[in-house]
This record gives C-alpha cells, sequence and structure tokens, in this order.
C-alpha cells in the first residue's frame, strides 16, 4: 500500500481521516503539533498518543520532509538555503540578519510564471506549486539549522522568495494558519509577517477578508506601458485598478501597506516618476519601500546611482510619504531581491 505523506494533509483533511477511522477527530491537533511545532520524523515519537493509534499512522502514512542540501553565507552575515524537495525539484530561501533578531525570506513556488522582467526567478517559469508542508519546512529547518543557542531570535517571515505566493492560495493560507497557530504551530505574531504580491486583484480581496498578516505589493512603476513591459500580469490587473483595491483594502488599527518600487536605471528613476507616485498613492495607507534594482546575468537593467536614488526618495518624503530604501543583503551570494535561482547539481 502506497503511504500518503501525513504532513501534506491539512488539520481538517485529518480530522476527516481520523473520523472515518473511528477515532477522536481532536487527535488531529495533537498529531500537527508534533508534525509542525516539534518537528518529528517519527510516529513512534509523539508520547502523548496511543501505541495503537501511532501503529496505525504508521501503517498508512509517512511522514517526508525538504532537506537542506546548500547553504551560502554572505559576506553580511546573511544566509541562503537551498531545499531539496521530494521530487527532486529545488527551492531557496534566505535569513537575513537584523540589528535585533533574523527575518527569513521563503518560497511559494518552485519557479514562477509572472514573467517580471527584473527578477531572476522569472526565468524558469513556473514548474509547480509548493505544498503547505513544504512552505512550513523552509522555516522548520531553518529554525533547527539556527539552533537554540542563535544570538537572537527569528521573529519575521516574509513570503518574497521564489514564486507569486497569491498564485498559490490555498496551500499559502495553510502554511500561514500554521506559521500563526498557538495549538499547534509557531506562534508567529501577524504583524511580523508579509505576503508579496504582483497584484492578483481578486486573491488580493480574498486575502484580505481571510488572513490577518500584512501585505507589500509589488508596484515598480507609474504608468501602464511600463509596468505592462516589466510585469506582464499589469495587462490583466492594470495600475488603476491595482490601487482602488488598495484605497479601499481593510486594514487593522495601526498597519499599513507596503508599495514596493524596484528603482531600474532610466526605467522607472527619475522625478517625474517620483512626482506620479505621490499622485497615484494618495487616499491609500502605505509606505514605501524603494528597492534599487538586483544584477543579474540574465538581464540588462542596471541599478540607478545614489544620488538618484536619493533624489527618488527625497521626493516621496516631502510628499510626506514614509520611505525606506531597502538594503538589500546577500548580493554576492545570489540572495538579495529577485535572484533566487536554484540550479540543480
Amino acid at each position: 500500500m502506497d503511504q500518503q505523506n501525513i504532513k501534506a494533509l491539512t488539520i481538517k483533511q485529518l480530522e476527516r481521516w481520523l473520523g472515518d477511522n473511528d477515532i477522536k477527530p481532536y487527535r488531529a491537533t495533537q498529531i500537527y503539533k508534533w508534525l509542525y511545532h516539534f518537528n518529528t520524523h517519527s510516529f513512534d515519537s509523539m508520547t502523548d498518543i496511543s501505541l495503537s493509534l501511532r501503529q496505525k499512522l504508521a501503517a498508512h502514512f509517512c511522514i517526508i520532509s525538504p532537506t537542506i542540501t546548500k547553504v551560502q553565507t554572505s559576506v553580511d552575515g546573511s544566509k541562503k538555503y537551498a531545499f531539496c524537495l521530494h521530487d527532486g525539484n529545488y527551492v531557496e530561501s534566505v535569513l537575513i540578519p537584523e540589528r535585533n533578531h533574523y527575518t527569513l525570506c521563503i518560497s511559494s513556488q518552485v519557479g514562477c510564471a509572472q514573467d517580471c522582467r527584473f527578477c531572476l526567478t522569472a526565468r524558469q517559469g513556473l514548474i509547480r506549486n509548493l505544498g503547505h508542508d513544504e512552505i512550513v519546512s523552509q522555516v522548520q529547518l531553518v529554525l533547527s539549522d539556527m539552533g537554540q543557542n542563535s544570538s537572537k531570535p527569528l521573529t519575521n517571515i516574509v513570503f518574497m522568495g521564489m514564486g507569486e505566493p497569491l498564485a498559490n492560495y490555498d496551500n499559502v493560507k495553510t502554511a500561514i494558519d500554521i506559521l500563526i497557530s498557538s495549538k499547534y504551530g509557531y506562534q508567529f505574531s501577524t504583524r511580523k509577517i508579509t505576503l508579496s504580491t504582483c497584484g492578483i486583484i481578486p486573491n488580493m480581496i480574498k486575502f484580505s477578508q481571510e488572513l490577518p498578516v500584512l501585505l507589500a505589493i509589488s508596484l515598480n512603476a507609474t504608468d501602464n506601458k511600463t509596468r505592462d513591459k516589466l510585469m506582464p500580469i499589469n495587462r490583466k490587473y492594470p495600475i488603476e485598478k491595482l490601487l482602488a483595491v488598495c484605497r479601499n483594502y481593510p486594514l487593522r488599527s495601526g498597519r499599513m501597506l507596503t508599495i514596493e518600487y524596484v528603482l531600474i536605471k532610466n526605467i522607472n528613476d527619475d522625478i517625474i516618476n517620483a512626482n506620479r507616485l505621490c499622485h497615484l498613492l494618495r487616499g491609500t495607507r502605505s509606505k514605501i519601500n524603494l528597492i534599487p534594482y538586483n544584477a543579474h546575468s540574465l538581464s540588462d537593467f542596471e541599478r540607478p546611482d545614489a544620488s538618484t536614488i536619493e533624489e527618488f526618495q527625497k521626493t516621496l518624503i516631502k510628499n510626506n510619504y514614509t520611505v525606506i530604501i531597502r538594503q538589500s543583503k546577500g548580493t554576492d551570494i545570489s540572495a538579495a531581491c529577485g535572484q533566487l535561482f536554484y540550479e540543480m547539481p
């Protein structure tokens, strides 16, 4: 009999299986806690579950997780992890050191279908979605690698790695539920998890209704002609429709949307674009992350010089926007924003 990976079941699916086998469905919470909170790889380890249930689980299921196949460390302390999945595909995550904590940038798909021209991951195309278990396993494995003696905690998770999270909505939702769960997960604060999207409007609306974590929108242009070229998704969901959703986005008290803007030399980095961005974002509760373009070998785009970046920021600040220039880390190991691409060995 082929055994199914139990981690690939949602908790509702596990509850149904238990009920169908005359086992109290509440046991699913205990099992999930062992699988995720305790990261166990053996049913025998589930010591608060009866031996007969452990044997039944072992007869029907297996426990499969990705494995870390490569870790690269940047001069700035960032670490890029390559994970091998059960089918031989790979994804990457990046652990980023901050002043008093770590942020982990995780992936939601193998490759990506969105074809953003500035992103190296897009050159792979979409190979497949990650399961919720494969998404959470990136966090599990990095936490395990960090160990208990880490100098600072992992507190922030960003869905900004490989793939478009809202194109893999159900698995991402289940993964976030596990990451924030106090019953069987990791109890990450909803204020410390951010999902970045290229702007899939129907799923943005759904996301606002179903998930309590933060949202970042990858805008990167101030007119449709430029955004069409940079981000093909714009032809389906153009700027005016995207920003209308942003203006009406239901935000919890004290929260803002993050508008991400990749600055590309001679494409979208002049003062005209800065002023137009100010106009576009009026009425939107948002802060702006400026991301100087991170070069890679498969693109002819260039990073603007420092003075251009500074002038762009100053223009936004003069118009009373909160603006951060994101100092990308891990560029020397191709771990910065837009640089993730794992070549199979």
